[in-house]
């Protein structure tokens, strides 16, 4: 085994020199590299900064505009009801407006029938009366065999006739009040 000359707790020449050596390429590194690396540092920090400050920007733009949007919606869909509710309304008084015009026009209608119902009734009680008349000499000359004069059984027929009449007056009246004859 051989023994050791040197003892490693005590330094030696090349350990100073081993630290002076590096200290001078410490300091040269220090004095060369480092500002490179800290403006390199520098820029990428305030890269960073100013896109998150940007993005930061663009986050409260964003809610902004968001906030905006829901207040367009909102106002759109007030305007929407505005115009569904009157929409309804104009509807209703269309469909009021046409009932009440339908209606008149029933009553119109069903007045005009009864108007030309009492004509055309009027009409026929003259036709059957004055037919009456002729009716009743006809058969009255075929009971009695000989010719009878309307001059001479005027009377007569002026009876049966105010007779036709007022039984007719008397159905249009019942008629016109809703009874069917």
């Amino acid at each position: 085994m051989p023994i050791a000359t040197s003892n490693f707790l005590v330094p030696n020449f090349t350990l100073v020199f081993e630290l002076i050596a590096f200290l001078i390429v410490l300091g040269v590194i220090g004095w060369t590299v480092l500002p490179f690396l800290n403006k390199a540092l520098t820029e990428r920090q305030d890269q960073i900064r100013g896109e998150l400050e940007a993005a930061d920007k663009a986050k409260a733009d964003a809610e902004d505009a968001d906030a905006e949007r829901r207040s367009e919606l909102e106002e759109a869909r007030r305007h929407a009801r505005e115009i569904v509710a009157q929409a309804n309304s104009t509807a209703d008084q269309v469909a009021s407006s046409a009932q009440t015009r339908a209606q008149a026009e029933y009553d119109r209608i069903v007045q005009s029938a009864d108007v030309e119902i009492a004509a055309a009734r009027q009409t026929a009680v003259h036709e059957v009366t004055a037919r009456v008349g002729e009716v009743v000499l006809a058969a009255a000359e075929r009971v009695i065999g000989r010719e009878i004069q309307a001059a001479d059984h005027q009377d007569l027929i002026n009876e049966a006739v105010a007779a036709i009449s007022a039984e007719a007056e008397s159905g249009t009246t019942a008629d016109s009040s809703g009874v069917t004859r």
